[in-house]
């Protein structure tokens, strides 16, 4: 459990690091079409060394990622990630000089213990492999997102922001629900490539990432990251007690939920960070 957990601390830092210098690349580039899937824009960025090294990150984050999601519950998994803006937060403050209101401070601390009251009361990964079509679902959800995304092109940037933010959530979310459905992950086997949850979790990663792209690029990125933390927490969280047999240590099912909800409400204090506000900003 210890392992697992520090293994999801691990993963918050990489995504957290990862976040400052890909939202700064990101804003240095021209953002092009208005549509909401952009993935000249997503080309445009990769020409930036720190959009590189940000994605590196985002593949070390990913790796210790899938270790936790095998070894502790995915609500803790997801909390740890979405807690990642309180690494940006940290940060933004050190290297680019951003100063961090009082409350924004108390957020940061908040979202610690969370973690830690999650950490104390979360039982031993779920052995259930739920549904037998829930791999297909995912499938399903993927291609949804991809359609979602190019028709928010159309509407306003207060709700094309949230609609991209949200998509971005719900994919990444699909990859933590993926992940655990990958048994076993092992690529020299036939099976693995018969799995329809490997294929989950690249579809998933790559809507996730040209979503939040073109969402940090476009309306308000609070609004933004708001609702990809919104969709990348609950949803997986949910699906892993109900369908995947993560569970609480005994008596200690309410701190569960109080570390879950806390930890998610102080990180949406923290979404200003998901975008990597200006030095000027407070």
């Amino acid at each position: 459990m210890l392992i697992g957990l520090l293994l999801a601390l691990g993963c918050s830092v990489c995504y957290g690091t990862a976040t400052v210098l890909q939202a700064a690349a990101t804003r240095s580039v021209d953002a092009g079409s208005d549509s909401g899937v952009d993935p000249v824009l997503l080309l445009r960025a990769l020409r930036q060394w720190r959009y590189l090294l940000g994605i590196g990150l985002d593949g070390l984050g990913f790796l210790l990622q899938v270790a936790a999601l095998r070894l502790v519950p995915i609500y803790v998994v997801a909390a740890a990630i979405a807690a990642s803006l309180a690494v940006t937060a940290i940060v933004a403050a050190w290297v680019l000089s951003v100063r961090l209101s009082k409350t924004e401070w108390v957020a940061v601390g908040v979202v610690c213990a969370s973690l830690a009251m999650l950490g104390l009361a979360a039982g031993p990964e779920g052995s259930q492999r739920g549904p037998a079509g829930l791999r297909w679902a995912l499938l399903v959800v993927v291609a949804a997102l991809f359609i979602t995304g190019a028709a928010a092109g159309r509407v306003g940037d207060r709700s094309r922001a949230l609609v991209l933010g949200l998509g971005a959530g719900i994919g990444f979310g699909v990859v933590e629900i993926a992940v655990r459905l990958v048994d076993p992950i092992d690529p020299t086997k036939a099976v693995f490539y018969t799995n329809p949850a490997v294929y989950a979790v690249i579809a998933g990663g790559v809507a996730g990432f040209l979503l939040l792209t073109s969402a940090l690029s476009r309306g308000s990125v609070t609004t933004a990251v708001a609702g990809m933390v919104v969709g990348e927490t609950v949803g997986p969280a949910l699906v892993g007690v109900a369908w995947l047999g993560d569970r609480t240590r005994a008596g200690l099912s309410w701190m569960v939920v109080a570390g879950f909800v806390i930890a998610v409400a102080a990180t949406l204090a923290l979404s200003r960070f998901g975008g990597v506000p200006d030095p000027v900003e407070s």
